[in-house]
């Protein structure tokens, strides 16, 4: 793997992931001011079925990728969403969006839209199920409820009352940038590095092997599509393609799910954010919901004779709001890896 084409690969894959991360962010920041965190866990911290289908259907329409995904689904387990929720949220809302599903719906008509939609929420409320049954360990959070929690218990100062707040954009844009940022800051790093080397060793050829094993065309595609980073609307076009090339559709429909879903640097954080086992079912979901709703849109292939005839061409150069995002969100990274260390080293200088 020669350096220039591993270099080329991580900026490639900045350029198309951070305006996504950056609007979530925002958004993140938005919600976060808006939304109070009693809101957050009365609706979303019980770990039963009700608060699974909840954070899977608030995530559903939202036009957001599994890399603008990460700093939501961080938000709203600091305000007190249980791990089920925020697993569920995390599954259901890159798979589909506004955007993509009329993007689906143009490509490949209202029967895959509609399988698509179905699947993704099922395979996220399962996640979720299956996460609030066998990982109920609690993980240490520093977030806002917790020192919300800490002020009522030791001083009453709450005293069961829901402070209201003035909208604040600083306030927002501090959460977003400095709060949620600096949490993921790591698991970006060293996701960002992991995804370019898979980038660069993956074959141009991707079309050729998936066809020349029609039965492993499935396990190819879940994983290849589970470190790679694309969103979901990017990826019609490449099913497509890859349906057009005599590929399976049951195949080219896993990668559709198994990529948006998950990557990389998503990976990495629900490792740090949810812990192993939480992780372990958030991976073991979407292979086998992937693997199996796959085989289940060939059967329906089969019996309607669909083929999508159609292709979305998207521009595959980067504009300079995408040049900008990245510049912008890898400063913030480094800045965030590299500070406490000269912090730290700051400190253990003695003063005279």
């Amino acid at each position: 793997m020669e350096i220039t084409y591993f270099l080329n690969s991580l900026w490639q894959l900045s350029v198309s992931m951070s305006p996504y991360i950056l609007f979530g962010l925002i958004f993140a920041g938005i919600l976060h001011e808006f939304i109070p965190d009693t809101v957050v866990t009365k609706h979303l911290g019980d770990s039963n079925i009700l608060s699974v289908i909840k954070a899977t259907l608030f995530g559903t329409p939202l036009p957001i990728c599994s890399c603008g995904v990460i700093p939501l689904a961080s938000s709203i387990n600091k305000s007190g969403a249980s791990k089920g929720a925020t697993l569920s949220f995390l599954i259901s809302t890159p798979i589909t969006g506004v955007d993509s599903i009329m993007v689906t719906y143009g490509i490949f008509g209202w029967l895959f839209t509609l399988y698509r939609i179905i699947s993704s929420v099922i395979i996220a409320i399962i996640a979720g199920i299956l996460t609030n049954i066998f990982d109920k360990k609690v993980i240490t959070k520093e977030s806002t409820l917790a020192d919300v929690q800490s002020c009522c218990n030791q001083s009453g100062c709450c005293e069961n009352k829901i402070i209201k707040k003035r909208f604040s954009i600083i306030n927002a844009l501090k959460y977003a940038f400095i709060i949620l940022l600096s949490d993921i800051a790591k698991p970006l790093f060293f996701g960002l590095i992991l995804g370019a080397i898979i980038a660069s060793i993956i074959p141009d050829s991707l079309e050729e092997i998936l066809k020349a094993h029609y039965w492993l065309s499935y396990v190819i595609a879940i994983l290849i599509g589970i470190p790679m980073y694309v969103c979901a609307t990017a990826s019609l076009p490449i099913a497509a393609a890859l349906m057009l090339s005599g590929v399976s559709a049951g195949a080219a429909f896993a990668f559709l799910t198994a990529g948006p879903a998950t990557n990389t640097i998503t990976i990495a954080v629900v490792k740090k954010m949810l812990g192993n086992r939480s992780l372990f079912i958030y991976l073991g979901s979407i292979v086998i919901g992937s693997l199996l709703f796959g085989l289940g849109m060939d059967y329906i292939f089969d019996i309607y004779d669909i083929n999508p005839v159609t292709l979305v061409h998207l521009d595959d150069d980067a504009g300079i709001i995408d040049i900008f995002s990245a510049i912008l969100l890898w400063s913030f990274i480094l800045y965030f890896i590299v500070a406490p260390y000269f912090i730290k080293k700051s400190n253990g200088k003695c003063c005279n």
